[in-house]
Order: structure tokens, then C-alpha cells, then sequence
């Protein structure tokens, strides 16, 4: 035994091309359900039965419930998500105070460090100033030990000179 296919069904807005079709389009499940019913106990409507007229008050009954059980999950839903979405908030404003905090302390950090920079800099320009007069300083000492060197020597080849 194969299911039958239900004539009612959902339709996008490219297939709604007129309002009846070969089969009739409803969009919201809750209209389904009760197209369905309606559909399904086509019969029961026009007929004077009385017990019919009672079948239908269950049915409707029945019906309303499902509607209520279905309109429920759907404010569960909603009121579900609109938590979510506040607490979704909630953790993006603490991220965003978080690196609000973390900037701050960066660009400190940041600070600190170019005033640190800044003193090697500085120190650095000393120590290589220093370093160029200490450089000079020696070559002028040596070139003065050269020139002592030099007259010492010429003495002493005077002196030889004339002890000999």
C-alpha cells in the first residue's frame, strides 16, 4: 500500500502563477493543517447528520488544539530566539569592553616602550659620540707616542753618532 500525495502542498512565489491550479497552494502550515481537515471531511459538512455535526464539533475542537499546540511552539520559539539574541548581545558588549580594556592597555604599553626607545636612542648617540672622541683621543696619543718615539730614536742615533 503506497501513500497517496496530499493535493495541498507550499509554494514558492515563481510557482504561485494563478490562484487554482492543478493543486492548491497554501503557504502557512497552520492553513495546511486546516485545509487538510476541511478537505478530508468535506461530507461530514454538508450532511444533517446530527451525529456528523457532533463529529465535526470534535474535530474542530481537535483542530483547535493542534493550532494552539502549533501556535505555542511558535511563541516558545520566538520568545527562545529573542533570548538568544539578547544574550548574544550581552557577550558582544563584554567582547567590546574587553578589547576596549586591551587597547587601552596596548596603547599604554605602546607608550611606555617609545619612552624607553627614545632613552636608548639618546643613550646610544652618547655612547657613539663618546666612542668617536675616545677614537680620536687615542689616535692623538698614538701619534704623539710616534713623534716621542721618533725624537727619542733620532737622540739616540745623534748619540751614537758621536760616540763613534
Amino acid at each position: 500500500m503506497t501513500p497517496q500525495r496530499s493535493q495541498v502542498g507550499y509554494s514558492t512565489p515563481d510557482e504561485r502563477s494563478s490562484l487554482f491550479s492543478d493543486n492548491f497552494y497554501i503557504q502557512d502550515p497552520v492553513s495546511v493543517l486546516h485545509m487538510t481537515n476541511f478537505l478530508t471531511n468535506i461530507p461530514h459538512y454538508f450532511s444533517s447528520n446530527p451525529s456528523s455535526h457532533s463529529n465535526n464539533s470534535t474535530l474542530d475542537e481537535a483542530d483547535r488544539q493542534q493550532t494552539n499546540i502549533i501556535c505555542e511552539r511558535k511563541r516558545r520559539r520566538m520568545v527562545s530566539n529573542r533570548e538568544s539574541a539578547r544574550r548574544s548581545r550581552i557577550r558582544k558588549q563584554k567582547l567590546l569592553e574587553e578589547l576596549l580594556s586591551q587597547l587601552v592597555s596596548l596603547r599604554a604599553d605602546n607608550q611606555t616602550l617609545m619612552e624607553q626607545l627614545s632613552h636608548l636612542v639618546e643613550s646610544h648617540e652618547r655612547v657613539v659620540d663618546e666612542n668617536t672622541r675616545l677614537k680620536e683621543e687615542a689616535t692623538d696619543i698614538i701619534h704623539k707616542l710616534d713623534e716621542i718615539l721618533l725624537a727619542n730614536t733620532s737622540m739616540d742615533m745623534q748619540c751614537f753618532v758621536e760616540l763613534s
